[in-house]
Order: C-alpha cells, then sequence, then structure tokens
C-alpha cells in the first residue's frame, strides 16, 4: 500500500512540475504580449533549464519571439522617426536566431507515432526571411564598434540562413546575388580582424566549395589567398605550400600564388623547382619581365651562369628600360665577373695572361657602368631612401676605385662619390 502510495506522489509531483513549466511557458507568452520582456526572458529561461521543457520546441519558439520583439519594436521606432537603440535592436535580432534554429529542429523530431508535426516552421521561415537583410546592418554596426567577433557573427548568420534546412524546398526564397557573395567576405574579413584564425579558415574552406558570383568586393582567387595566409598564421607550412599550388593552378594569372612558391622553394634551397615555376610564370604574365626574369637572372648568376643571367637582364630591360632590380643586377652580374678574374689573375705569374686578364677586367668593369649610373640616377631622382642611395653608390665607388687602379682615369667620378658618402 505504501508503494502504491509513494508512487503516487511521485506521479503527482512530477505531473505539477510538468504543470508549473507549462505554466512558465504561457505566462512568458503573456509577459511578451504586453512587452515586458525581461519577465518573459526570465521565465522561459526558467523553462529552458528544467528537463522538462527543455526539450519542448515552444520553450525554444518563444525564446526567439522575445529576441524579435526586442528587434521589431526598436526598428519600428526608428521607421517611425522616434528614439531608437541599435544596439537592443540588433542584439535582439541575434537573441532570436538560435533559439528559432533549435524550435524547428526540435519541431522535426517525429513523435510516438513516427509523424513530424512541426508547428512552428511555417511562423520561423517567414520571420527569418523577413529579418535575413538586417543581419548585414547589425554585422555593419558591430563592425564599427570594432566588435570583429560579433559582427562575424551576424555576418556569418547572413551567409547560413539561405542554406537551413526549412528552406530546401522553397529555391526561390532568398535572392543569391553578389551582395550575398560580399557579405561572405566580410564574414571572413572580420574574423580575420577578431585573429580568429581557425574560424576564418573554416569560412574560407567553406567559401572555396561553394559557387562564386562575381562582385565588386573581392575575386575569387581573394578566397585562396587568403587561405594560404591563414595557414601561415597557424603555422601550418604544409597547407600553405598546398594551397599555393592550388592556386597557382586554378588561377595561373594571378601575382601572388607562383611568386610565393618560387620565395618558397628559394628560401628552401630548391633552384631547380624556383626556376620551372620561374618559367611558367614569365610565360603567363610576360608583362612582369621586370621581377621576374631579373629573380630568374639572379637563379643564374647564383649558379654561377653570368651569361645566361645577363641574357635575363635584357630580357627585363628591353621591357622596361628603367626596372631597377634588372639595372642593379646586370651591374652587380658584371662586377662579379670582374672581381673573380681579378682574383685569378693575382695568382698568375704569366705577365702576358695577366694582361689580357686585365683587359677582360677593365672591359667588365666598364660594362657595369651605363646600368649603375642610370640605377643611382633614378634612385636620387624618386628620393630613395639614404640605405638604398648609399648602397648603390658604395657599388659605383668600388668600380671607379678598381677602374683608376688598373690605370683607367676615374678619379673626379671617384672623387664626387666619395664627396656625397662622405668618406
Amino acid at each position: 500500500m505504501r508503494k502504491i502510495l509513494f508512487l503516487t506522489m511521485v506521479a503527482l509531483l512530477s505531473a505539477g512540475s510538468i504543470f508549473a513549466q507549462k505554466s512558465a511557458l504561457k505566462d512568458a507568452k503573456r509577459a511578451l504580449g504586453r512587452d515586458d520582456l525581461n519577465e518573459a526572458r526570465t521565465l522561459v529561461k526558467q523553462a529552458s533549464t528544467h528537463a522538462e521543457t527543455a526539450t519542448d520546441a515552444e520553450t525554444w519558439k518563444i525564446m526567439g519571439d522575445i529576441g524579435n520583439k526586442a528587434f521589431d519594436n526598436e526598428r519600428t521606432n526608428a521607421m517611425l522617426g522616434k528614439q531608437s537603440n541599435d544596439k537592443v535592436m540588433y542584439d535582439g535580432l541575434y537573441e532570436s536566431y538560435l533559439p528559432y534554429i533549435k524550435a524547428d529542429s526540435l519541431g522535426e523530431l517525429p513523435d510516438e507515432k513516427g509523424k513530424v508535426k512541426n508547428k512552428f516552421r511555417k511562423d520561423i521561415a517567414g520571420i527569418l526571411r523577413a529579418n535575413h537583410p538586417f543581419y548585414i546592418n547589425g554585422g555593419v554596426y558591430y563592425n564599427e564598434q570594432r566588435d570583429y567577433k560579433k559582427a562575424t557573427d551576424f555576418f556569418e548568420i547572413y551567409w547560413n540562413i539561405p542554406s537551413l534546412p526549412m528552406y530546401a524546398d522553397q529555391k526561390d526564397a532568398f535572392l543569391i546575388d553578389s551582395t550575398y557573395q560580399t557579405i561572405k567576405y566580410y564574414a571572413i574579413i572580420t574574423a580575420i580582424q577578431a585573429e580568429d584564425h581557425k574560424r576564418a579558415l573554416n569560412m574560407l574552406e567553406r567559401a572555396a566549395k561553394e559557387p562564386f558570383l562575381e562582385n565588386s568586393a573581392y575575386k575569387e582567387s581573394d578566397i585562396y589567398e587568403l587561405m594560404a595566409s591563414e595557414y601561415v598564421n597557424l603555422g601550418d607550412t604544409a597547407k600553405y605550400l598546398e594551397t599555393l599550388n592550388l592556386g597557382a593552378e586554378r588561377f595561373p594569372s594571378s601575382k601572388y600564388f607562383i611568386p610565393n612558391l618560387i620565395n618558397v622553394y628559394i628560401k628552401g634551397g630548391n633552384t631547380q623547382k624556383a626556376m620551372d615555376y620561374l618559367d611558367t610564370a614569365i610565360r603567363n604574365d610576360p608583362a612582369n619581365a621586370c621581377d621576374l626574369n631579373s629573380v630568374k637572372g639572379a637563379l643564374l648568376a647564383e649558379k654561377g651562369d653570368f651569361s645566361a643571367a645577363e641574357a635575363e637582364y635584357n630580357k627585363a630591360l628591353t621591357q622596361d628600360p628603367n626596372c631597377e632590380r634588372a639595372l642593379e643586377a646586370i651591374a652587380v652580374n658584371y662586377i662579379l665577373q670582374a672581381q673573380n678574374l681579378k682574383e685569378k689573375t693575382a695568382m698568375l705569374s704569366d705577365r702576358q695572361q695577366q694582361m689580357a686578364n686585365d683587359k677582360i677586367t677593365i672591359e667588365l668593369y666598364q660594362k657595369s657602368l651605363p646600368a649603375l649610373e642610370k640605377y643611382v640616377e633614378i634612385l636620387r631622382g624618386r628620393n630613395a631612401e639614404k640605405q638604398e642611395l648609399e648602397s648603390a653608390l658604395l657599388k659605383l665607388r668600388n668600380v671607379y676605385y678598381n677602374l683608376s687602379s688598373m690605370g683607367v682615369d676615374k678619379a673626379a667620378d671617384l672623387e664626387k662619390v666619395e664627396k656625397e658618402l662622405n668618406l
């Protein structure tokens, strides 16, 4: 008898608890109806943490409605020219989203008969569709407040809403246009500004898999450039290299992927791989000969192939006679050959051979002068930094000094350069 009585009491207590939580939900709805949002929040929060109502779709629908009401109230005030609070408005908009998503997912669960009766989906879908563009405004608002994480939240919600399951059978529910594509970019950029690199990378990988629409904010290749940069920030060199290779394959005309691959291989000592990519870059972007052919020339000079290096520098200068990189490099190319020959000559005892070598050495130094002197004048013309100009002047002084010591009168030029260098 006592056992039966105990079980009856438990059942009554349980029923009473459920009734109390259901009552709290009704009270929350009443508070919402009279715009007492703080009271409504308190009541629904109580229901959302109670085991009996935490899995009830209605609990989360009401919670979403509270946030939406806060948003609607402030938006209405703004539309009527009344005083409104942007923070309260956008916080309400944000507050409504996740509860609505949870309410919809709980509503999709089958009942004890295996049937799905989601009585909230239509209403939630309509609200989210109407509110969709305002998530851009919320993102802009928080971006201006420099709360980049919150700005990312808003932009990402705008990105997410059209692909929610509730719109699976509504292909034309949203206009997927260049604006939509641009907001994806804003979500990524604000995540980077928030220094949340993992989140930014996840969104970049997602964006790369989705269809790209032309827009005025960024190019498709920018997604891969940012992805590569984020792998650097996360210290994942293998993924960085993989992304550079993918970008180079997909966007061969880009000035980001191949040049960075070249740098990677140069730093890694893989000259041949760097040369291969340089040849590809030169074919894809012949207008960039100043940089690309100059780099190739430098790699050839490093290998001691001065003749081939000279040919590359001349290709660069044929396209751009004022290419600073090539002017300096071709001058250095001649200077290095002159110095190497001068050192070898110093070890010889055959006077005739010494004289023959000296003649070639003088010719090499003299061949360096037109390019080097022009390079110095260009630096002066653009008011180059002191250190950059001094470096070029020291090279010029070296040539004048060596020529003077070998019987070519460059005393006046040498004196002028040394005076400029305060030597």
